[in-house]
This record gives C-alpha cells, sequence and structure tokens, in this order.
C-alpha cells in the first residue's frame, strides 16, 4: 500500500492545515472545501489527513464502523446481533480501527457510492445481500471528493441529502436497506473549471483558497521534500513520524477540551453580527463560526474563545457564504477581516 506523504511536512499552506485540524478536532464544524490553483498540495494536504486521526472503536465485524457506545445509531446488522426488543442485550465485541478518509473518484458510478446488490453472490448462490457502497465506507470518517466541481448534479443531490440526513437510503433491485452514513466531507477543485451549486456549497463548514507560492526559498523547500517523499516514502514518512505523532496528540487533547471551552455571549454576539453585516442566508453561518472558533481555542489550550480567534477563522467559514459583489475586486476573505475590524473598533 502506497505510503501518504505526511501531515507535518507540508509546508507553505497553512490556512489550508488550520482548516483540516479544526474539522479533525470537531467534525459537526461541516467540512472543508479546498479550492485553487493546480500543483499546491490540495490532494495531498487532505490524503495526509489520516495521520491527525486517533483510532476509533467499532463494532467487530461491522461492515458499517458502528459506534459500540451508540446502539441507537446501529446499522441493521448490529441490530439483529443485539437480539429482539425486550430480550436480553448480546454484548457486542468491539475492535479498533483507524479513521477511514475515502476517495469518491469522479467517474463512480451511484452503484459504486450508495452500494447495490451484490451479484457475484446473486448469480453464483442465489442470496439477495446488499454490497456497501462508499458512504457505508466513509461512516465515522471523511469522504474526500477531488474536482468537486466537475461533480455530476444527480450525485451532488445524492449527497446533500446523505449529508443532511445522516443515512444513505437505498430501494433498488428488490432490496430495501438503510444504514448510518455520517461523514465529514472535504471536497478540492480549481475555480477555473467550474462553479459549485450553492446547495453543495454551503454544505462545507470552511472554505480554503490556495496559491502558489511566491517565495522563492518556500518553493525550493516544497520541492526537496517532495522529491526526497517521492525516492523512500516510508522511509521519509518514518523521518516524519515523532512529529505526526505530536501532531495527533495535539488533536487528541483539543478533541477532550472541546466540552469545557467557553464561547461566551459576547463572542456570539460578535458572531451574529459579522453575519448579519455581511448579510449570509440563514443561521448556518454563525453556527459553524461557534464551532470553529471553540476547536481553534481548543487546538490552542485555550479555556475561552477570544477576539482572535474569530479573527482567524472567520474568512475560513464566511468567505464562501456571501453574495458576489461584481463592482468589489477584493478577496472574499478580506472583505470579512475588513467587516470584523469594523465591528471590533465599534
Amino acid at each position: 500500500m502506497a505510503s501518504t506523504f505526511p501531515f507535518a511536512a507540508i509546508v507553505g499552506q497553512d490556512e489550508m492545515t488550520l482548516a483540516i485540524q479544526v474539522v479533525a478536532i470537531d467534525p459537526t464544524v461541516g467540512g472543508v472545501l479546498v479550492l485553487g490553483d493546480r500543483g499546491t498540495g490540495k490532494s495531498t494536504a487532505v490524503r495526509a489527513l489520516a495521520d491527525l486521526l486517533p483510532p476509533i472503536q467499532v463494532v467487530k465485524g461491522c461492515p458499517y464502523k458502528c459506534d459500540p457506545q451508540k446502539p441507537a445509531q446501529a446499522c441493521p446488522v448490529c441490530q439483529a446481533s443485539q437480539g429482539t426488543p425486550g430480550a436480553k442485550a448480546t454484548k457486542l465485541q468491539t475492535e479498533s480501527r483507524a479513521v477511514s478518509v475515502v476517495d469518491l473518484p469522479l467517474g463512480a458510478t451511484e452503484d459504486r457510492i450508495v452500494g447495490a446488490l451484490d451479484l457475484e453472490k446473486a448469480l453464483s448462490q442465489g442470496i439477495k445481500e446488499f454490497s456497501p457502497g462508499l458512504l457505508a465506507q466513509a461512516h465515522r470518517g471523511f469522504l474526500y471528493i477531488d474536482e468537486v466541481n466537475l461533480l455530476d448534479d444527480h450525485l451532488v443531490d445524492l449527497l446533500i441529502d446523505v449529508a443532511a440526513s445522516g443515512e444513505n437510503l437505498v430501494e433498488r433491485e428488490g432490496l430495501s436497506i438503510r444504514h448510518p452514513a455520517r461523514f465529514v466531507l472535504v471536497g478540492s477543485g480549481n475555480p477555473e473549471e467550474g462553479e459549485l451549486r450553492p446547495q453543495l456549497l454551503d454544505r462545507f463548514g470552511l472554505s480554503v483558497q490556495v496559491r502558489t507560492p511566491q517565495d522563492i526559498a518556500l518553493r525550493v523547500e516544497v520541492i526537496k521534500r517532495r522529491d526526497a517523499f517521492d525516492k523512500d516514502p516510508v522511509g521519509y514518512k518514518a523521518q516524519w513520524q515523532d512529529e505526526s505523532d505530536k501532531l495527533q496528540k495535539r488533536i487528541v487533547k483539543a478533541r477532550k477540551l472541546l466540552d469545557s471551552v467557553v464561547i461566551s455571549d459576547e463572542m456570539l454576539t460578535l458572531c451574529a453580527r459579522l453575519c448579519q453585516q455581511l448579510g449570509t442566508d440563514g443561521l448556518r453561518a454563525e453556527l459553524t463560526l461557534m464551532r470553529a472558533t471553540r476547536a481553534l481555542a481548543a487546538m490552542q489550550g485555550s479555556k475561552s474563545v477570544k477576539p482572535e480567534h474569530l479573527q482567524t477563522i472567520a474568512p475560513l467559514a464566511l468567505r464562501h457564504r456571501l453574495r458576489r459583489n461584481p463592482l468589489d475586486d477584493t478577496d472574499s476573505g478580506e472583505r470579512v477581516q475588513r467587516c470584523l475590524q469594523e465591528i471590533l473598533g465599534a
């Protein structure tokens, strides 16, 4: 199995790596959209996400990686193994598994994504059995879509439905299957090749814009690191293992601290005023700001959310939620920062 480039070795894309760490700490932030130039490490950073994620406990043998601590959210397989309602529940065996970072290929069919009848068993054994798809593999993990802006409309509709409900319902070929599918959506693409539909754009909690670095020394360092990795992927990753372990421990520590981080009414008022002044639709922007600033505070070891956390997170959480102003030639992130400075200075 090919080794992924170590997350700790990524340089020059601080905003992107920050956003990925924030959603690793609190998946309820809602995922990350990474847009920008080709060849700037978008796919590399997302696929390296696995370095940050500690293993999870799952029901042993479950094809959907059900959480043994949440029996109410169990899949049909686990529900069947627990016995009939009212009977003495069977204690489920558990095991530790790595968190999945599942690639959704651009040309993937609907059957491959949602799952379908297992044709091999149906033809050879006459057994009608469901073969789980990519959404099942991504449950309790991350679903990554490269070139997300080129995704077919009917697949976009499908992903929006599943992301909203947390369940995948498949009714076809005589099968009726409903299984949990709660995942963090991560997408990347080049805006020059096509726009995202607003409905899908709104499903991403954070949006990052990456550009080709212009600093010569930084460009040389990126080239050297990539060349060293290509020559010896396993050896290079081993060199960065200590740094990767430190990052993972930081994520675990932040997750434990997350629930105790306080976000005051004053900070919530700042979030609401900012979103109101920028004209964002609905209240999803405020909720994202609250969760993401809290995750950033936990990552930095702070017990409360402060204005500097909001200043860091606001462009990531709001730039993709703004209505376009054709007369404004500034970056949308700059518009957010400018508005925030006006509110803080008021």
